[in-house]
């Protein structure tokens, strides 16, 4: 690896997308530079990608969502000829670490899940233009979008031929948005998936692989003909004014990681991460204008920005930080006034924006594979969306007493945002999903909604895992964070998977759950990265050997 891995971009200094806008519709173009990879030894050819392709993508569709709220359909398209998108760089997966590939698949995974986050809920609909063959992961992403595109010209095709050629799973959900997106049937999903070669043309149409079959004369006037149609559906405010996403302020020392309302002190030696979030000011506004006027700057998107920026570190840069030990400060009354704007403007595009990306980012933390304690001491400020960070973590402890002179014992606060604007991967709001057994004691829980509960009452609530007093706290802290480091990584991270999302499976579950475990499995087996693997041999003109035992 070439360094650290900078999530920080902006369409000035892409090298594989370019975005262009002709309001109402976005055109994000795909014109990957070959020689422009993440790392040495491969290059981009046919419109494959690596994580730093990726990378733009997801600061584009990000960009889409909060800088220009006048767009209502993007298209995505190639600028290569007869070639959308070949999928993820096999040779970069041949070279990559195990863990390199397995955050690779998921960060694809989760930037293609915000494209979908765009359609379902900021009225931003997404066209893919295939004008020419999407393998792989180019299909995969073009599964993504609403509605697919495939020019007619009878040698353009869609395949899946990950099984077939490489002996891994299209890793960034396809065989689930195969069936559960598309309803696909499942003998043809499965002929499909087994071809390498994919299925062109009307075929790809009858079995619902794509949308629309467009001739190659018409194909350039079809496509931005579909985009208008789209934004004519779209809720998008045309007339609004979009935010920029200003670049972070971000320090990076050898043991800390700083930004304006979020600090990381890394102890590598143990294997922790204390992340420390700063709560708002008492003084900041909660008039929308005002709100508009702060732009990237109004807290919780600043925090967000700042948090999923720190969470895509350390799971690149810092793999072996497998405990994350969450606190915050500042004043609980601060984050409820936040709270109480964020629902009283909630149908404001902005602010719906702001919650969205607050939903994704708790969504990145849970996914992380990392372990999560949440610790609340005097001066901490979990309330309300603050406080779903605690809900997310593994196991939470509250200081019962004073730590410090001066500062009154710490509280927690239930905000209505607890209860349904920041969902889980399975649909549910945290605290259904922590009672999944007594769904009326939830519904009791929004009559305390406001009120201020200490250390005992938070327990007796079931909101915290224990309540130490200040003789014990140092000390239990102290042995649960070194208990956890002493566990196997691996039985750790499938051990949390299984237990934090409990209730009901959703195409996003599935890929972050099933998906994500069997690929993680397979791309461990030497069927796919051994030196007669599939990863290995594509493209050396030898077939790989399969050990043929089921296991």
């Amino acid at each position: 690896m070439n360094g650290l891995i900078n999530f920080e971009t902006d369409p000035t200094v892409y090298r594989h997308w370019s975005l262009s806008i002709e309001p109402p519709i976005a055109f994000l173009t795909l014109d990957v530079d070959e020689e422009a990879s993440l790392q040495s030894g491969y290059t981009l050819k046919m419109n494959s990608y690596d994580l730093g392709v990726d990378i733009e993508l997801h600061d584009a569709v990000q960009r889409l969502r909060f800088e220009h709220p006048e767009v209502g359909a993007v298209v995505i398209k190639s600028a290569k000829e007869r070639i959308f998108c070949a999928g993820a760089n096999i040779q970069m997966l041949a070279l990559s670490t195990h863990a390199h590939k397995v955050n690779f698949c998921k960060f694809t995974n989760e930037t293609r899940n915000a494209i979908e986050d765009a359609s379902a809920n900021s009225g931003q609909r997404y066209v893919a233009a295939l004008d020419g063959t999407a393998s792989g992961g180019g299909y995969e992403l073009a599964l993504a979008c609403d509605h697919i595109m495939l020019v007619d010209d009878g040698n353009s095709a869609v395949s899946l031929p990950e099984i077939p050629l490489l002996g891994v799973l299209p890793g960034t959900g396809g065989l689930t948005r195969l069936v559960d997106k598309r309803k696909v049937r499942r003998d043809l999903a499965d002929v499909f998936s087994t071809t390498a070669e994919g299925v062109r043309g009307r075929r790809a149409l009858e079995w619902g692989l794509v949308d629309e079959l467009v001739p190659r004369s018409r194909f350039d006037d079809v496509v931005p003909e579909r985009a208008r149609e789209a934004a004519a559906a779209s809720t998008r405010p045309r007339d609004a004014r979009g935010i920029e996403l200003t670049p972070l302020a971000r320090q990076v020392d050898a043991g800390r990681i700083r930004y304006p309302n979020v600090t990381a002190d890394l102890d590598r030696d143990a294997g922790t991460v204390s992340i420390t979030l700063l709560g708002p000011n008492s003084t900041d506004p909660h008039d929308i204008s005002a709100i508009e006027a702060l732009g990237a700057a109004w807290w919780p998107l600043a925090l967000a920005r700042e948090l999923d920026d720190l969470l895509l570190h350390l799971r690149l840069n810092e793999p072996e930080a497998g405990t994350i030990v969450l606190r915050t400060k500042g004043q609980l009354e601060a984050v409820q006034a936040v709270d109480e704007s964020l629902i009283k403007h909630a149908d404001h595009w902005l602010v719906r924006e702001v919650t969205l990306f607050l939903k994704r980012t708790l969504w990145r933390l849970e996914l992380s594979s990392r372990s999560v304690f949440a610790l609340i001491e005097p001066g901490s400020c979990f309330a309300g969306t603050t406080l779903e960070l605690a809900l997310a973590a593994d196991r939470t402890y509250m200081l019962d007493g004073d730590l410090a002179d001066g500062i009154p014992a710490a509280r927690i606060a239930l905000t209505t945002m607890n209860f349904g604007a920041l969902p889980m991967p399975n649909g549910m709001n945290r605290l259904q999903s922590r009672y999944l057994g007594d769904p009326p004691y939830v519904e009791a829980l929004v009559g305390r909604v406001g009120e201020r509960l200490d250390a005992s009452e938070a327990l007796a609530a079931g909101l915290v895992t224990s309540a130490p007093d200040s003789i014990d706290w140092e000390e239990e802290i102290r042995l649960a964070i070194e208990e956890r480091a002493s566990f196997s990584p691996d039985a750790l991270a499938g051990m949390e998977a299984n237990l934090r999302f409990g209730g009901p499976e959703t195409v996003d579950t599935k890929i972050f759950g099933r998906l994500s475990a069997w690929q993680n499995w397979i791309f461990l087996r030497p069927n796919a990265s051994g030196e007669q693997g599939g990863l290995r041999s594509y493209g050396t003109g030898s077939r790989p050997r399969f050990d043929k035992k089921r296991v």
